[in-house]
């Protein structure tokens, strides 16, 4: 069966909600909501095999790590495991004084006491039951009116509300009520709050901070946008009596994949509280990742108070715990997610590191903010345990940006611009041929056998073995002239060196204006090489002992027309004198322009 060309005949479009005077949408979502973690219970009945007892326990504490103060740990009544789990959590002394267990039940006399036996001595304990509410199953599923509904739901929370007096006066527990009209967002809007202040009533005991209790209103099916669903807490927090004893709660799910943005939303419109799990995990497409919640409130300089300074470590518990992978591209946590392929994009990244660590070094004088802002980066991956080394990676739709930072990054070497683009043809050339992602290992070997740098077993045909270079004075007439004191006259520089030519040692001699030159007139002289400058960039690599010069040379024919378009080759020098990085710049270059062609003995001086 395909696609309807007329959907309208099968699906109904869900009921916009007349809240002519809203006002979420002129406020802004800066406040940090209460978290609650249901990963162990609604994250856990998802899951095809469900967590054991030790999987359970490794995820709370991981839970504990990250800052949450309310963790949903089981539905006890359900199982003896999540039962078992309960009991040991509590009698092993597991839960820290500052933290509250949720443990959820249905609105059952039975299971509403098995729940309360499970959660019997523990310190802080949110009893969490609710009943559904929409019109779908209260007819369908449950076959029971409005009236019925409210009356189930009043008379069970009459129940917790004596137990808990019991379990406070025989154990000394502090509980907190939650109750949830499920499927709250398929509800009639005024249903809801009818069925919530009559338990709210019914409970008795809502007070101010601590004794508030809590509504939590899910969308249980995601069936319509995400401000649909903030109209409806909206509406809610209008109309509920008594707003300042009430903790309103969201609990989205995902089925239309605009759950983050619908608890962003409700937050706007005025919840306090959200629950769902890390990386969304839950029934069907997943429950409201607070962990992507969390990390965008932070991106907008808000710290959410929890810490995913590690993120790793919780992708680790949820893949070892639940057996579920986290996706490449999820936010945050993916491992493609702080990577760029595309070459535009590389260049952004490039350029965006280079100008902010100017604007940093100018703000570090000033004493001001290093404010983070980069191109496709909405946080800095080193502020939840991860590194640059991922941002940019290669493939045959990289362009010469990307490349460049790679080698920057990971060679100190900054390539001229023309030079970028000789060696992204390189790599284009290797990932085309190979058809896969280059590596950085990659880019830096083809890098070091393309320039003959990095030792021995990169040498190409030539190789500087020693050198010297002096200095005489012009003898033209000329060259007589007077100069300024402390003004040096005009040299030419002497170059004197040996060489390995295809593995035999030669001396070389060359005259010119300076030292490179002089080795190109040393080259020309003995094997016939005729070469010119066309382009020459240095800079420094670290500081002081340790510094280096790099220098970059790119070579033409030197017999060539010079209003002629001219094919250049390039090389790269390093020394830890100026003039050595410069030479060797130039045989690096001469050697991509020779390639296998036959030397000539011109004047050779064998040693």
């Amino acid at each position: 069966m395909c696609m309807l060309a007329d959907p309208s005949v099968k699906y109904k479009s869900y009921t916009p909600l007349k809240l002519v005077d809203r006002q979420w949408p002129s406020k802004v979502h800066d406040k940090v909501p209460i978290w609650l973690s249901t990963d162990l219970r609604d994250g856990n009945q998802a899951l095809a095999t469900p967590m054991t007892v030790e999987q359970k326990t490794i995820f709370f504490d991981q839970l504990l790590k990250c800052g949450f103060k309310e963790i949903e740990i089981s539905y006890p009544a359900a199982s003896d495991t999540d039962f078992g789990f309960t009991r040991g959590l509590i009698e092993d002394g597991k839960i820290p004084d500052d933290v509250w267990i949720q443990v959820l039940t249905p609105a059952r006399e039975d299971l509403i006491r098995r729940t309360f036996e499970a959660v019997a001595g523990a310190k802080h304990v949110i009893i969490h039951m609710y009943n559904a509410t929409c019109p779908m199953f209260r007819e369908v599923v449950f076959k029971n009116s409005k009236e019925e509904t409210l009356a189930l739901a009043v008379k069970h929370t009459k129940l917790v509300a004596q137990l808990a007096d019991d379990y406070f006066e025989k154990y000394g527990m502090r509980i907190k009520y939650e109750y949830s009209p499920e499927t709250f967002s398929q509800t009639e809007p005024d249903f809801a709050v009818e069925i919530c202040e009559a338990v709210k009533t019914a409970w008795g005991k809502a007070g101010l901070g601590e004794e508030r209790m809590i509504f939590n209103l899910p969308a249980t099916v995601e069936i319509a946008p995400p401000n649909h669903y903030a109209d409806q807490i909206e509406y809610f927090c209008r109309h509920i009596s008594e707003r300042e004893k009430i903790v309103v709660s969201l609990h989205p799910h995902n089925d239309r994949g605009t759950a983050i943005a619908a608890a962003e939303l409700a937050c706007t419109a005025g919840a306090d509280r959200v629950e769902g799990c890390i990386f969304g995990n839950g029934e069907r497409t997943g429950n409201v990742d607070i962990a992507n919640l969390a990390l965008n409130l932070y991106t907008q300089g808000i710290h959410p108070k929890l810490d995913f300074s590690d993120i790793q470590a919780c992708i680790d518990i949820v893949n070892h715990c639940n057996d579920l992978p986290v996706h490449p591209r999820h936010p945050y946590a993916g491992e493609l997610v702080f990577t760029a392929f595309s070459g535009s994009h590389q260049d952004a990244i490039k350029k965006g590191f280079e100008a902010q660590a100017k604007r940093h070094e100018e703000a570090r004088a000033k004493g001001e903010p290093l404010f983070w802002d980069m191109p496709y980066l909405p946080i800095d991956p080193l502020d939840i345990g991860c590194n640059y080394e991922a941002v940019i990676r290669v493939n045959s739709q990289s362009g010469k940006g990307g490349i460049a930072y790679l080698v920057k990054t990971h060679l100190g070497l900054d390539m001229p611009r023309k030079m970028q683009i000789a060696f992204y043809k390189v790599i284009q050339d290797i990932s085309d041929k190979e058809a896969r992602e280059m590596t950085v290992d990659d880019i830096t070997t083809a890098f070091h056998t393309t320039y003959h740098l990095g030792g021995t077993k990169y040498d190409g045909r030539l190789v500087l073995r020693s050198f010297k270079i002096s200095g005489e004075h012009f003898a033209d007439a000329i060259d007589q002239a007077p100069y300024e004191e402390g003004e040096a006259p005009d040299q030419r520089r002497h170059f004197d060196g040996s060489i390995s030519v295809d593995g035999i040692l030669r001396a070389i001699h060359g005259n010119g204006n300076g030292p490179l030159s002089a080795i190109l007139d040393a080259l020309k002289t003995h094997l016939d090489i005729d070469l010119t400058i066309r382009e020459y960039v240095e800079h420094t690599i670290g500081g002081g002992k340790n510094a280096k010069a790099a220098s970059y040379v790119e070579v033409i024919e030197a017999a060539c027309d010079p209003g002629q378009r001219q094919e250049g080759w390039w090389g790269v020098g390093l020394d830890t004198d100026i003039a050595g990085a410069g030479l060797r710049a130039v045989l690096s270059a001469v050697n991509n322009a020779i390639g296998d062609r036959k030397l000539l003995d011109n004047q050779i001086l064998q040693n």
